[in-house]
């Protein structure tokens, strides 16, 4: 019986024995084909069909294995597809132990305290809420997950957008974060709510396009 991972980074490996393209690219360059297949999947996840879900997952897997097998020729230190599958069960293990454990978790908040102690001790050596949290997020997304760090260190949250006019660009970033406090209040994904709205806002686009185009054709 064949194992279709196995298959994956087979032929992963053997694209970059033997691809001089492949050969040529490590971590950094890669970094720009991770965030469009990232954003490929999203797209899929939230517009699209299941075999379009099927076919980016598959993408963004190439991706995971690209990285792997690249890591796994360093010459200082190396590891391959096997030890980051490794390390990402037993860690999926630690923070489950009302799975593998004898932990009892009956609610969604009960499962979280769990993983957030779990967490807690696998990065005791951090000295801030904030290590370990990227700058390269999207800027709603960032400020999203920055107002729930700085709830739990007890630091100053924006007060939920009560209506504003900004007058300047700084008074603008403050009634932005302010918008996204009421989302984080609510339970909603700003970065979510933003890309639904912008893709009502694409179709509203080609739709204009589309009859501008017909009026075009019939004025001729």
């Amino acid at each position: 019986m064949t194992d279709p991972l196995r298959d994956a980074a087979d032929t992963m490996r053997a694209v970059r024995d033997r691809c001089v393209w492949t050969q040529q690219i490590d971590h950094r360059a890669l970094v720009p084909y991770l965030v469009e297949e990232s954003a490929e999947l999203i797209d899929a996840v939230e517009d699209g069909t299941r075999a379009d879900l099927r076919e980016e997952l598959g993408d963004l897997l190439w991706q995971v294995l690209f990285h792997s097998e690249i890591a796994s020729r360093d010459l200082d230190d190396p590891f391959d597809i096997d030890d980051v599958a490794r390390g990402l069960t037993e860690k999926m293990v630690r923070r489950h132990p009302h799975v593998f454990g004898d932990a009892v978790a009956n609610t969604p908040e009960e499962v979280l305290v769990h993983w957030n102690a779990a967490k807690a001790a696998e990065k005791r050596t951090r000295t801030s809420v904030l290590d370990g949290v990227s700058t390269h997020m999207p800027s709603l997304a960032l400020a999203q997950k920055l107002l729930g760090k700085a709830a739990s260190a007890g630091s100053a949250v924006p007060e939920p957008a009560q209506g504003s006019n900004p007058t300047s660009e700084a008074e603008l970033g403050d009634a932005l974060l302010a918008l996204v406090a009421t989302a984080r209040i609510n339970g909603w994904d700003a970065e979510r709510a933003l890309r639904e709205r912008l893709r009502g806002l694409e179709r509203d686009i080609r739709t204009a396009e589309s009859g501008d185009v017909t009026d075009a054709g019939e004025s001729g």
